[in-house]
């Protein structure tokens, strides 16, 4: 069920938490008109304000990263990342405001994930945007966390995809190959049956004491591996289906790992390097052979990336050149919009709001969220929590 928390907070009452409809619609001459809209994405450790101004198409971005905060625990502790989105969102909002020479008062709309998440998180966020909604008299809605990666390549400059297309959308405990017809109607092909690949990168990195987010540093440390050293196993490549498995995957590198360390001890550097590469390697494989497949199934030419695992280098490369080899084309996010940011959920929001959709007053938010459950934004069936 999802958390929705009554607008009688911003009286000081007690919340209280119901179930209630999520995204209506306006009359149809609501659609289709300009508007500056602001995106709060608080979904995990990262706060992200942006403001999309569809007149110009200029969107003006802040972001604070909590990853010194949680560091030292070697992952996200959820009610640290809660209480630092309430300390940081307004002063960025502020900032952003002052970049973007204007105050609240030029804002037309609110959007803010909603889910999927840490749901302190984003109740942190929505209850800011709700509240903000509030006090401007302004429609607010809350955006899939999902849906901003996905259409975030439709910010980068020059080509951008075209409806339908397939999308791998892999970003923190998320790999799915997504059927995209058309904005809000979405099939899902296959998804992780267990460990996401970017949540596989962050365990190796732990493995090798290469601290926290470890994914990074993997991929730096894969560009100087020398190939051919280890051979690790592409997961579920010879099964039917386009479902991933990384579990495997990270145990066999455990185990070469505790082999590589009883023979010299301690691990070399460049044989960490190496173990990066090798690992590295067989993730970008299992991806691109899952996409490969899922473009000749659908027969679709266009492929879009998405989400934090589309800034690594090697697969954006390898992606590439199989979408030209099918005779179509790749299509990515500008590498600052891979991770999480406001400006897709400034964007999301902004489609969605010209379209007509709104919502009540209620500050909602929802943990697990299929991204199939959307539908298009001028269906007037209501789309639920």
């Amino acid at each position: 069920m999802p958390y929705l928390i009554e607008s009688s907070i911003l009286a000081g009452h007690i919340p209280t938490l119901k179930g209630d409809g999520f995204y209506r619609q306006t009359p149809a001459n609501a659609k289709n008109y300009l508007m500056k809209v602001i995106g709060i994405e608080t979904s995990c450790d990262e706060t992200g304000i942006a403001l999309y101004d569809s007149v110009s198409g200029a969107m003006f971005q802040r972001l604070h990263s909590q990853i010194k905060l949680h560091a030292p625990f070697g992952g996200v502790v959820p009610e640290l990342a809660s209480r630092n989105h309430i300390q940081r969102t307004l002063p960025l909002l502020d900032e952003l405001l002052s970049e973007a020479g204007g105050g609240k008062g030029q804002i037309d709309g609110i959007a803010y994930t909603a889910g999927p998440g840490l749901i302190g998180a984003l109740l942190a966020g929505a209850a800011i945007a709700r509240s903000l909604a509030w006090a401007l008299n302004r429609p607010a809605i809350g955006i899939h966390h999902m849906e901003g990666h996905l259409l975030a390549p439709l910010l980068a400059a020059g080509d951008k995809p075209e409806f339908p297309f397939i999308a791998l959308l892999a970003s923190g405990g998320h790999t799915q190959l997504i059927q995209a017809d058309r904005h809000g109607c979405y099939q899902m092909l296959g998804q992780t049956v267990d460990d996401a690949a970017g949540e596989a990168f962050d365990k190796i990195a732990k493995m090798l004491g290469l601290g926290y987010p470890g994914g990074p540093e993997v991929s730096r440390l894969a560009e100087t591996g020398q190939p051919g050293r280890f051979k690790f196993p592409r997961p579920m490549v010879n099964r039917k289906g386009l479902d991933f498995s990384f579990s495997g995957l990270k145990t066999f590198v455990r185990n070469t790992i505790a082999s590589q360390t009883e023979k010299a001890q301690t691990l070399d550097r460049q044989t960490i390097a190496d173990i990066c590469l090798e690992f590295e390697t067989a993730v970008v494989d299992s991806l691109t052979i899952k996409c490969r497949r899922a473009l000749r199934q659908c027969n679709t030419p266009r492929l879009v990336i998405a989400g934090g695992v589309s800034a690594n280098r090697r697969l954006r490369q390898k992606l590439t050149e199989m979408a030209l080899q099918e005779g179509g084309a790749a299509y990515f996010p500008p590498p600052d919009l891979c991770t999480d940011n406001g400006a897709m959920i400034a964007y999301a929001g902004y489609l969605r709001l010209a379209s007509g959709a709104r919502q009540g007053n209620e500050i909602s938010a929802r943990a697990r969220w299929p991204l199939t459950e959307l539908r298009p934004p001028r269906q007037p069936e209501t789309e639920h929590l």
